[in-house]
């Protein structure tokens, strides 16, 4: 056997084995890529992008590292209690996010920073979201889905659904729990017909009002003492000098006066 053919007989099974390992990568996810907790399948064998499956991993919070390629991302039935800003930033083929069935309480304005142009369906159902920042869902274009949340109707939730023009299925499926105004409590947001902006400016004119009613009334009351008060020791002073005896008169002043008469 020549040297051709040895070099030949060990090179050929290692390029093989070698091509393998290069199209297993290429098909499958290596597992340090996966966060822990969740699964991690292409999406499509022809397409770049993964599908990450975190659903029932009683996580608390946003996984960390998730793959950048990820394409849908379910985060759902979880105890995750918020979402921070820049939470998913980086991950720009995010079309799909399901975060239902969680413990979120408020969003922030950067809370889905980086994702507002290519994600489709937001899934925020079923939370304990009560307020969010006016801005929260300014540049989305998502369908974002908000059911079964103990909404308080605020000036910022009606900011943050106004910008949302393009979802008007989201404003109608929000209900309120609690309200600034009490009559609108347990009913569609959008029975809501109060300008609520310029209701937390008026209520705020008036407590400054009232204060400075508060204060005026003060010093007023206190300029009425103090000058109630300087005329009573007036009083009590004058009534003194009355109570002195009158001074005698000298022998001099006496005589002088015997003499003119």
């Amino acid at each position: 056997m020549t040297l051709l053919d040895l070099w030949l007989s060990r090179s050929i099974p290692m390029c093989l084995l070698l091509q393998s390992l290069v199209l297993m990568a290429l098909c499958f996810p290596l597992a340090s890529m996966c966060p822990k907790g969740c699964i991690c399948q292409r999406a499509d064998p022809h397409l770049h992008g993964l599908n990450v499956t975190c659903s029932q991993s009683r996580l608390k919070e946003i996984p960390p590292g998730l793959p950048v390629d990820t394409v849908l991302l379910r985060l759902d039935h979880n105890q995750i209690g918020a979402v921070p800003d820049r939470a998913f930033h980086g991950l720009r083929l995010l079309r799909e996010l399901n975060l239902s069935y969680n413990a979120v309480e408020t969003l922030g304005e950067g809370a889905f920073s980086g994702v507002e142009a290519t994600l489709q369906v937001l899934d925020l159902s079923h939370n304990r979201i009560t307020s969010v920042h006016k801005d929260a869902f300014a540049r989305l274009k998502a369908r974002v889905i908000v059911d079964d949340n103990p909404w308080h109707c605020d000036c910022a939730l009606q900011q943050a659904l106004g910008g949302m023009a393009h979802n008007h299925e989201a404003s109608a499926r929000v209900l309120c729990r609690s309200s600034e105004l009490r009559d609108q409590e347990g009913r569609p947001f959008l029975a809501v017909d109060t300008d609520l902006c310029n209701l937390a400016k008026r209520t705020t004119d008036y407590a400054m009002l009232v204060t400075m009613f508060g204060w005026f009334a003060m010093v007023i009351s206190y300029v009425v003492y103090y000058v109630r008060q300087n005329q009573e020791d007036a009083r009590r002073h004058l009534e003194y000098l009355k109570s002195l005896p009158s001074k005698p008169k000298k022998p001099d002043e006496a005589d002088d006066i015997s003499t003119v008469v």
